[in-house]
């Protein structure tokens, strides 16, 4: 061994012994932030847990109703969680409806057309659209977008309807879903594009049949993050959707959905030891597993749609 590698060896040991104490403590940090987040996993499903299962195990709770029961009121015995889902389901729908294709188009439009000044003015009004308080956003609905269906529509849209509160929950969730699919967009090879030019294609031929298929994986992501962002808002729906807990298809009308009829309850004044309390754990503890199942089917596809580049 010559004297330098020998100088080298001692070198990088006499570092490697000062930085352990540093690097231990940034290892055991980072492992304390990642069990933070299983730890408050966790303990949401204990809350939810403990007064969901008082609620499943009230004398003559039937399980067959509470699944497919098409109304729900606990003074009167019926469970029935199908009349909260669908009307989740239908504002999260009509959101999904207005934040994709217009979140998708400003995405494309982002990554493949604007100029970096261009840029510069319409990312912050998105941030600023992503920062406002969702119950402003609640009556923004009441007292501008369901006034102005009514003008369209006449009698047909009710005063708290499922259209109203969905079309201004896709307006919450658009900077989320035009962001996140700006990035996937972005992230595609620019060697990818450069071929599609050089074939001839226009920009948006490349932008829509090579891009956007690259970036399918991160676009899939995106629409079900923002899905699973719509299924859990709370005050646009406890404000503008109504409180109509029945199996209903009609966005004019009102609706009930899990998350309002959650805020409504727990802000009154009902005893902790009623039916009515224990219900909204059942209803937090089945929005925690659909929205646990949307990030499972998202993680499925995006392995499955995944493109790797070298």
């Amino acid at each position: 061994m010559t004297p330098e590698v020998k100088v080298s060896e001692n070198v990088a040991a006499l570092l490697k012994k000062r930085l352990r104490p540093g690097e231990d403590f940034i290892q055991v940090l980072l492992v304390a932030c990642a069990l933070v987040s299983v730890l408050t996993t966790v303990g949401i499903i204990l809350a939810l847990l403990g007064d969901a299962l008082r609620f499943f195990a009230t004398p003559g709770f039937s399980w067959w109703d509470f699944l497919t029961g098409t109304y729900w009121e606990p003074g009167s015995g019926h469970f029935g969680i199908l009349a909260l889902i669908t009307g989740t389901l239908m504002t999260s729908l009509v959101a999904m409806v207005v934040a994709v294709p217009v979140g998708m188009a400003i995405g494309i439009y982002l990554s493949e057309y604007a100029s970096a000044r261009v840029s510069r003015v319409l990312k912050p009004v998105l941030e600023i659209l992503a920062g406002i308080p969702s119950i402003v956003y609640g009556y923004f609905a009441i007292n501008f977008v369901t006034p102005s269906l009514q003008a369209m529509m006449g009698d047909l849209v009710k005063p708290l309807n499922a259209l109203s509160a969905g079309i201004v929950m896709g307006i919450l969730i658009l900077p989320l879903i035009a962001s996140m699919a700006e990035d996937a967009l972005g992230a595609v090879p620019k060697s990818l594009k450069q071929a599609g030019f050089a074939m001839g294609a226009t920009k948006l031929e490349v932008a829509l049949h090579i891009t956007l298929p690259a970036a399918t994986s991160g676009i899939v992501a995106a629409i079900i993050l923002g899905l699973s962002r719509a299924i859990g808002e709370t005050m646009i729906v406890a404000l503008a959707a109504g409180s109509f807990p029945r199996v209903s298809f009609n966005p004019l009308g009102s609706v009930d959905t899990m998350t309002g009829y959650i805020v409504r309850t727990s802000g009154g004044d009902i005893p902790q030891t009623s039916i009515e309390y224990m219900g909204i754990f059942a209803i937090g503890l089945t929005l925690f597993l659909i929205t646990l199942g949307l990030n499972m089917m998202s993680r499925r596809i995006i392995e499955h749609f995944r493109e790797v580049y070298e």
